[in-house]
């Protein structure tokens, strides 16, 4: 897949990943209804586990919106069923681990010297249609402003 970051109006790549219950969600899917799709590093890490549990703490936000939250990471299901039930994190963690980081890298949000997914998150239409992208530093969380920002534009 190629590297290339969807611009706002376009149209995003659609993609099939396990959640951490081995559940396939698919994109397509969920037209008709917002996305906003989160990747991230790593479960289990610092200011990853800050991030999503300030959006669990204000899933409100996007379930107001109407809008479906998903989170990706190139961990494993397991993992990442292991860091939901111990974060108490009630949305989906989709797991792109193999092929490793395809989805991500179809985002333009895959860091191929590290190996991991970027922080960058892309607010979807349902219409399947990018509306905003949201992106941070290494190290550094995206602001749930950005969000409340971009969830108002939808």
């Amino acid at each position: 897949m190629t590297a290339h970051l969807p611009t706002a109006g376009a149209a995003v790549p659609d993609f099939c990943l396990p959640n951490q219950f081995g559940e396939a969600v698919r994109l397509k899917g969920l037209r008709g209804s917002g996305v906003v799709l989160v990747f991230f590093p790593f479960a289990f890490s610092q200011v990853c586990r800050g991030e999503l549990a300030e959006l669990e703490t204000e899933r409100a936000l996007f379930d107001d919106a109407g809008v479906r939250l998903l989170a990706v990471s190139c961990d494993s299901k397991y993992t990442l069923r292991a860091w939901a039930e111990q974060e108490g994190f009630g949305f989906d963690l989709l797991s792109d681990f193999w092929p490793h980081g395809d989805t991500a890298r179809a985002f333009g949000a895959f860091d191929e010297r590290l190996g991991l997914a970027q922080r960058a998150s892309f607010v979807i239409d349902g219409q399947g249609m990018l509306r905003a992208c949201i992106r941070s530093e290494p190290g550094a969380a995206r602001p749930l402003e950005q969000y409340r920002a971009a969830l108002e534009e939808l």
